[in-house]
């Protein structure tokens, strides 16, 4: 049996609050007192917050029977992007949107929390609710987890908007769902000169182009075909002068991928191509890599036991994978993790994630609030059914 919630005006004005309020990862003061504040006023406990910034908010739901613990996640800051929405709640703090759709996750799951804290006879165990801040800058997760703050969780549930996907349509299951995220930068040394005396330095320019033609070979002539995989330069710099060869160098990029595999792969081939290239123009290069986070991948028993309840109140699609990188993951290194989309668009020419034309729509909250309780409930009963398959902690 599943449980079906109604979405009514006071969070319809809560997820308007929030669009309208939105603030940058690790400065999310305002909106973490709303959401304070709203847990309190339902009956909820808010939990001491131990991370640096202050920001985020932990409740916490005694269930009336014992049972496992486990820990429902939304994200809470925005982006620097200066909204065009035309809605008329869009933002009033100039630079600074909602264009990820966090105000969404806020409000799904303050509406599933209101649900649990009025029905906690149907609660065996403990429910964390965690507003995690800073997801964009992918620095919160981790946050959270060097804090402790999910230390002892049976497994952590999430979710995103995708406005590839209508309202009351969603995708969980066992399938790759966010992509690997690397980001790299490349600084070229060598040996400036005057532009009309080239051969008396050892100028980085000519081994910065080839460095970027050969790496996107990796994709093409490296990896396999069957598996995606992408590797983008997004940021060439080198020289201020017109008529002076640089001393210096260098470009940025990112690499994204669904299999871990793929990734040192592509870390392995970037940096022979990168020495070599250096090598034979006769200067020196210096490679940063940043494993930026891992691919998103749910628990595969979790994920097929609450995407068969899923057909009970939305319609269960297939996983589009995505190819943004998504914080989440990071938990892995203390729990199981079960992630699903939500769709909260779907019409046509719309507005992707990151725009500022973006626009979520308020019949993604049901279906969201909906899966947050569902797959709370589904996945306490699954803890329960054996024992508890805890990451060791590291």
């Amino acid at each position: 049996m599943v449980e079906h919630l109604a979405i009514g005006p006071e969070l319809i004005d809560i997820r308007r609050r929030l669009h309208a309020d939105p603030e940058l990862g690790f400065h999310e003061e305002r909106t973490s007192r709303f959401i304070a504040e709203q847990l309190r006023s339902h009956g909820i406990a808010v939990l001491d917050n131990p991370l640096p910034s202050h920001t985020g908010v932990i409740g916490l739901i005694e269930g009336e029977r014992p049972g496992p613990f486990i820990a429902l996640r939304a994200d809470i800051d925005a982006l620097p992007v200066a909204e065009r929405s035309g809605l008329d709640y869009a933002s009033r703090n100039e630079g600074v949107m909602h264009a990820c759709g966090h105000d969404l996750h806020m409000t799904s799951l303050l509406a599933a929390a209101f649900w649990l804290a009025e029905h906690r006879e149907r609660i065996a165990g403990r429910i964390m609710l965690l507003f995690q801040p800073a997801e964009e800058t992918g620095q919160g997760a981790q946050a959270v987890v060097d804090a402790g703050i999910i230390d002892g969780v049976d497994a952590i549930i999430g979710t995103h908007n995708n406005p590839d996907y209508l309202p009351g349509q969603i995708a969980v299951g066992t399938e790759p769902m966010m992509a690997g995220c690397v980001k790299f930068a490349v600084t070229l040394h060598a040996q400036g000169t005057h532009a009309g005396y080239p051969h008396m330095g050892t100028g980085p320019i000519e081994a910065l182009a080839s460095m970027i033609l050969s790496v996107q070979s990796i994709v093409s002539r490296n990896a396999t075909p069957f598996h995606p995989l992408v590797v983008s330069i997004t940021e060439v710099h080198g020289g201020d002068v017109w008529n002076v060869v640089p001393a210096e160098a260098g470009f940025l990029g990112t690499a994204r991928y669904f299999y871990k595999d793929d990734g040192q792969l592509v870390e392995r081939r970037f940096r022979q191509i990168v020495d070599s290239t250096a090598e034979a123009y006769g200067i020196t290069a210096d490679v940063e890599w940043d494993d930026f986070a891992d691919p998103l991948v749910s628990d595969a028993s979790l994920a097929t036991a609450v995407a068969q309840d899923v057909l009970q109140y939305a319609s269960l699609e297939p996983i589009h994978p995505s190819m943004a990188g998504e914080d989440f993951c990071e938990y892995a290194q203390r729990t199981r993790l079960l992630f699903a989309f939500i769709g909260s668009n779907g019409a046509p020419g719309h507005y992707g994630l990151h725009s500022p034309h973006f626009v979520g729509l308020d019949g993604e909250l049901q279906p969201a609030a909906e899966f947050y309780v569902n797959a709370a409930l589904r996945v306490l009963v699954e803890l329960r059914k054996s024992p508890v398959n805890r990451v060791a902690l590291v």
